[in-house]
């Protein structure tokens, strides 16, 4: 599971055990606990995993959209990291190896990578600006 900020793109990684509404919201609200603060909306597709979204909500006292069903243009910026996290974890492969510290190095990666929609500058730099 991966949680990313709209405006610095910096991405949270996390391993969900099972695909259940329960371990998602375990994940989102342990994934975004330290940034407590900065958190004031959350947006999520409509997958049945976000079932628990009142409880998100509520945990981190932000907002809970959802995007339309199938309207992927609506969530542009979750596509584009889908493709950047394939770049380490790739499609069909096995998850069962990949651990929390994995995951960490690869979050790190990305959040330490210059992007020209950010002109060049890392989402850690923008969002250590910002927040």
């Amino acid at each position: 599971m991966y949680i990313v900020e709209r405006f610095s793109k910096k991405t949270i990684l996390k391993k969900v055990s099972k695909r259940t509404a329960n371990s998602v919201a375990v994940a989102t609200i342990d994934g975004l606990k330290n940034y407590f603060d900065s958190v004031l909306s959350i947006t999520a597709d409509n997958g049945s995993e976000f079932a628990l979204h009142e409880k998100i909500s509520k945990e981190l006292n932000a907002d809970f959209y959802f995007a339309h069903p199938y309207s992927s243009w609506e969530r542009g910026l979750n596509e584009n990291t889908n493709g950047l996290v394939r770049q380490y974890l790739k499609k069909g492969s096995c998850f069962t190896n990949v651990n929390d510290h994995d995951l960490k190095i690869i979050a790190d990666q990305l959040n330490n990578r210059p992007r020209k929609s950010l002109g060049y500058s890392t989402p850690n730099e923008i969002f250590n600006f910002v927040s």
